[in-house]
């Protein structure tokens, strides 16, 4: 979705482009150049992850936007298969979705994820999610 060279590297891992296409609207207008990789399930995801997928690869540091309602695998599916990944178990995930349910959020925070966002909630073409990323990459440093 974008060359550009920084200091993370974003995957969204969901079955939506429109909202896809959001986030990398939303990152561009916030002048943050971060390269974004998009995967439309988990499968995909962890195969870029992995590394096995030559066109979705995603340098390290990174933090993966996951969402939850997925054809093939679900995010909790690929939480399940990253964290039992020694390799990949320290993978920074924020989970990004349409669900407000409380045991969907619980099930989430319980595989360690970074932070769980409502899609309605991050503001106006997810300003609020370019927000939190750029201030993240600032404040944090990743492996």
């Amino acid at each position: 979705m974008t060359d550009a060279v920084s200091g993370l590297n974003v995957l969204i891992v969901d079955d939506d482009d429109v909202a896809a296409e959001a986030v990398v609207r939303s990152l561009n207008k916030a002048g943050l150049a971060f390269p974004v990789t998009w995967a439309e399930d988990g499968e995909q995801g962890l195969r870029a992850l992995r590394g096995e997928d030559p066109s979705r690869r995603v340098e390290r540091p990174r933090v993966t936007l996951l969402d939850l309602n997925m054809p093939r695998m679900d995010g909790f599916e690929f939480l399940q298969h990253l964290r039992a990944d020694p390799a990949r178990s320290d993978e920074v995930v924020f989970v990004l979705t349409t669900s407000d349910a409380e045991t969907d959020r619980l099930r989430a925070y319980q595989a360690h994820v970074a932070g769980y966002m409502l899609k309605s909630a991050v503001g106006p073409q997810f300003a609020r999610l370019a927000q939190l990323l750029g201030d993240y990459q600032r404040a944090v440093r990743l492996p």
